[in-house]
């Protein structure tokens, strides 16, 4: 049932794990997707334990079963495998047997059960976690093609779980009258790998040609970008250069605007991205304003500007607050907007580029995915240490989070 594809060279159990138990993760995200918060924080908690992440299954016509995958930074990543053509209860019933299994192969008597999707549930509620968390990334529910149900197994989610974070202060808005124990942890930067792109970079092949003004993007394309407005800055200034990165998921590419113009270089790995980002001039950040994009906290933002790029982005309300009220991005609702801004930020002097680098770094000085996950790991390993609810445990938890979360806060209020 269970295969085990490792690399010898890889350590079973990373140093000082053993005191910690195991963490779960559950996830709707393909590890090899995008490089984002779950692979952010997964890597870093495997320093200390032993992180198993569970993707979405793959379908085709094979024999069941799952292969478990160390990769670099010790994070397993387990892909179970199912035939296609199978009912619910059928495929419910194999995924709770594989994550039974993996639990008795891998000998994990002690462990934390992390959830990035409620649609885990029905294959996992009957675990027995030592602790469990609910890290809400995004407003699933509202996603093109979420499933109906979605709603109601994150009410039950949110009722089963220890502790619930979010993504950015507008889903910590909309979560935290659910639950006593919802934190807000924000989208965060590795701020030193993005700054890279501030020095001469050697252009990738693919967008060596590509004459300037360039005006970039990286992220998932999908129905959360608002294609008209991209279609409409390239169509009123086609001198300017449009590069897009990344993969197109949920929508037709025959949907994307084609110009001249236009450059879709499809997806790159995230140590590849500071090189890119090197070579352009401003980032765009050309959301739609729909109900996909209502909760979101784009990671991008801060990677722009740690970058050290002028960003334009629409009124996505975890921009606007803080980066829009600080000046530290420029907010546009309209193809013309967006052009004007473009402009503002080509034609910045030299000096005043300088003084806006130098507000940047103070800024992002505040936040690091070291921070994050100094702060999450506050808030659950207490219990870790000395069981489950003990009241000192809690209460030394609180206060070492709370360090933490209020020097959150005070980034987000800068």
């Amino acid at each position: 049932m269970l295969k085990i594809t490792s690399s010898e060279a890889v350590a079973r159990r990373p140093a000082g794990e053993s005191t910690l138990p195991a963490l779960l993760c559950f996830s709707h995200l393909r590890w090899d997707f995008v490089y984002q918060r779950p692979q952010h924080l997964m890597s870093r908690f495997a320093q200390h334990r032993r992180v198993f992440y569970v993707e979405e299954p793959r379908f085709g016509d094979w024999d069941m079963g799952c292969d478990v995958t160390p990769r670099e930074g010790g994070v397993r990543v387990v892909t179970p495998r199912l035939r296609r053509g199978l009912s619910e209860s059928a495929r419910v019933e194999a995924l709770r047997a594989m994550i039974d299994n993996l639990v008795r192969v891998e000998d994990v008597t002690r462990f934390v059960a992390w959830y990035y999707t409620p649609m885990a549930l029905p294959w996992t509620r009957h675990l027995d976690a030592h602790f469990i968390v609910y890290d809400c990334m995004d407003e699933l529910s509202l996603f093109r093609g979420a499933p109906a149900e979605m709603v109601e197994r994150e009410h039950e989610l949110i009722a089963m779980v220890d502790v619930v974070f979010t993504g950015g202060a507008s889903l910590h808005e909309a979560k935290r009258t659910r639950s006593p124990h919802v934190h807000c942890f924000p989208s965060s930067v590795e701020a030193d790998h993005f700054r890279q792109a501030r020095t001469q970079q050697r252009d990738p092949i693919d967008q060596a040609n590509v004459p300037h003004p360039r005006l970039g993007f990286a992220g998932v394309i999908d129905e959360r970008m608002d294609l008209d407005l991209v279609d409409g800055i390239a169509a009123a200034r086609p001198e300017w250069q449009l590069v897009m990165l990344g993969p197109v998921v949920k929508i037709d590419p025959a949907q994307l605007p084609r110009r001249a113009n236009i450059h879709y270089l499809g997806a790159k790995p995230y140590a590849e991205l500071p090189a890119y980002m090197a070579g352009w001039d401003v980032a765009l950040m050309p959301f739609a304003l729909n109900e996909a994009t209502k909760y979101i906290s784009p990671t991008k933002t801060p990677e722009y500007l740690a970058a050290g790029l002028p960003v334009v982005s629409t009124a996505i309300r975890d921009v606007v607050n803080p980066y829009g009220a600080a000046a530290l991005a420029r907010i546009g609702h309209t193809a013309q907007d967006f052009i004007g801004a473009i402009e503002d930020a080509l034609a910045q002097p030299a000096d005043l580029r300088r003084q806006w680098l130098k507000r940047i770094d103070g800024f992002l000085s505040t936040m690091s995915w070291d921070r994050t996950h100094e702060g999450m790991a506050a808030l659950i390993e207490p219990p870790d240490a000395v069981g489950r609810g003990a009241p000192e445990a809690v209460a030394i938890s609180a206060k070492r989070a709370a360090s933490t979360i209020t020097r959150l806060d005070v980034a987000l209020e800068a």
